[in-house]
């Protein structure tokens, strides 16, 4: 009895190992070309010799599909899918030689790929489960697209419930803590906890700076660092502040701001912004 449960115990750790799992993309000075997707559209397309039929098999529109399908064969040297008029059934579409071969080539790209990633994870066998999970987090924050210049990954520290607001209280490293103030609505839709791990995202233009270390303000954050950077522009120069321990802050401001400041590569300055100016962001 007692072996029946380590072997289920190993079937249940075996089915719940991480791994990394390949996504493959072709792309061209135009755009994505050939992903997991078309791929698999044109392999319905050869089995079902029909883009209705193949469009519900992915499953996609038929407008996408036929979209799709005219972009490949617009990029491609060589056409990939074709109209087939006549016959029993009175036509339909396939896949052309060239087509075969192109889904033959990704497949098999696909293959080494996923091969070497495998190879890659043996490798790390002896990576604990906290390791490994930590890996994937970071892969998980690379892979998050903002139009925010600034994202800072933080654990939750506190909360303040009011009325209509939450105060967020961040924890961004052993010396910064950053205040987020957001709905009560947004707080429960992100269901924000103490200890959990979110994204603070913060927008370059509402960043400013100061060097004056006995300025009062009424901004809640301020991060006090060294300017490592400043990029000049016709108008708005771009500064970014390094805060230590690899992480960085950046501010758009004038280029007169910039000159009364006195900023330069060294100085040491800080970057301020209102808890209202920070929006949160989960890894789902």
């Amino acid at each position: 009895m007692t072996t029946s449960r380590r072997t289920t115990s190993a079937r249940a750790a075996k089915k719940t190992a991480p791994r990394l799992v390949s996504k493959l993309e072709v792309s061209t000075d135009l755009g994505a070309f050939l992903g997991d997707t078309r791929i698999r559209l044109l392999e319905a397309i050869e089995q079902y010799g029909s883009i209705s039929q193949a469009a519900k098999h992915v499953p996609l529109s038929y407008k996408a599909a036929w979209d799709a399908v005219d972009a490949m064969n617009n990029l491609a040297d060589q056409p990939l899918v074709e109209r087939s008029t006549g016959g029993k059934h009175g036509g339909g579409t396939i896949l052309t030689d060239h087509g075969r071969k192109v889904v033959g080539l990704y497949r098999a790209v696909e293959a080494e790929y996923q091969i070497a990633l495998d190879r890659l994870m043996s490798q790390w066998g002896e990576m604990d489960t906290g390791n490994m999970r930590s890996f994937q987090q970071l892969l998980r924050r690379m892979a998050m697209r903002t139009s925010a210049r600034n994202q800072f990954v933080c654990t939750v520290s506190g909360l303040r419930e009011g009325e209509v607001d939450y105060e967020v209280y961040l924890r961004l490293d052993n010396q910064n803590e950053l205040v987020a103030v957001i709905t009560r609505d947004s707080a429960e839709q992100l269901e924000i906890d103490i200890g959990m791990e979110v994204v603070a995202l913060v927008k370059a233009s509402a960043v400013l700076l100061l060097t004056d270390e006995g300025m009062r303000t009424s901004a809640r954050n301020h991060l006090w660092g060294t300017v490592e950077r400043v990029m000049d522009g016709p108008v708005n120069a771009e500064v970014t502040l390094n805060l230590g321990s690899g992480k960085t802050v950046t501010s758009v401001v004038t280029r007169e701001s910039v000159a009364s400041l006195g900023l330069e590569v060294g100085q040491r300055a800080c970057a301020i912004f209102k808890s209202s100016s920070v929006i949160l962001s989960i890894l789902g």
